[in-house]
């Protein structure tokens, strides 16, 4: 039954991951979806939908990264590499531009959120994500690194979407990532016995990211405010 299981495991875990993260982005941003979505008091900028476009774009992208691999299409699994690579990219400059854009109606609009000290939260998620991925890409030869570093990458991306569940504290956003990424850590130790070192290293480095953001944003930190203030002006 255990050798099972950890064959179940190795060989679906990571498409289980893209379908996982894909129902936890719906959920979460199923709470966004009413009369102030359709009919909105204040309009966002155009550049908003672009961003959920291709934000949608980049998870079934995932999706069908991972069924390929699962399905052993490895050559067109890489062929397609370059084409998350352009997504990728588009994802870290619509996200950085639509928070900024978001942000500065909002301060034109006086609306209360966002603010410009939550600015650094968003800045935080795009960097947790731009480097996983970049360093994906340099690994792409190397398997076990380049799988767990796209998860965690993607994964990344999830605390918008945990941060909208009203049920839940403002802090597990970041916690919710994490925890989707520990699941990748269980694998490891059921199938392998072992954590990899790209979680030994990775995980880490996010919590500590994680922290600083939220910690600014929750002190309203001065140095921050300088900065997010002269990035929206």
């Amino acid at each position: 039954m255990t050798t099972k299981r950890t064959s179940v495991l190795e060989r679906y875990f990571y498409l289980f991951m893209s379908l996982l993260i894909t129902v936890v982005v719906v959920y979460g941003f199923s709470y966004t979806i009413n009369e102030n979505l359709l009919h909105p008091r204040v309009r966002p900028p155009q550049i908003v939908y672009l961003h959920s476009f291709v934000f949608s774009a980049w998870l079934l992208f995932f999706i069908l990264q991972s069924a390929l691999v699962r399905s052993r299409n490895v050559r067109l699994h890489r062929t397609l590499g370059w084409v998350g690579a352009g997504l990728a990219v588009s994802i870290v400059v619509l996200g950085y531009t639509t928070s900024t854009a978001v942000l500065k109606l909002a301060i034109q609009r006086q609306v209360p959120f966002p603010t410009v000290s939550f600015l650094i939260v968003e800045v935080m998620e795009l960097v947790c994500f731009a480097v996983p991925f970049a360093l994906a890409i340099y690994w792409r030869r190397r398997p076990d690194f380049h799988r767990r570093l796209m998860l965690i990458a993607t994964c990344a991306l999830t605390e918008a979407a945990f941060g909208r569940i009203p049920s839940l504290p403002n802090l597990f956003a970041p916690a919710g990532v994490d925890a989707l990424i520990l699941l990748g850590v269980l694998r490891d130790m059921i199938v392998e016995r072992r954590i990899h070192r790209v979680y030994l290293y990775a995980l880490p480095t996010m919590i500590f990211m994680q922290v600083i953001a939220e910690y600014t944003y929750a002190h309203q930190s001065t140095w921050w405010i300088e900065i997010g203030n002269y990035l929206v002006r």
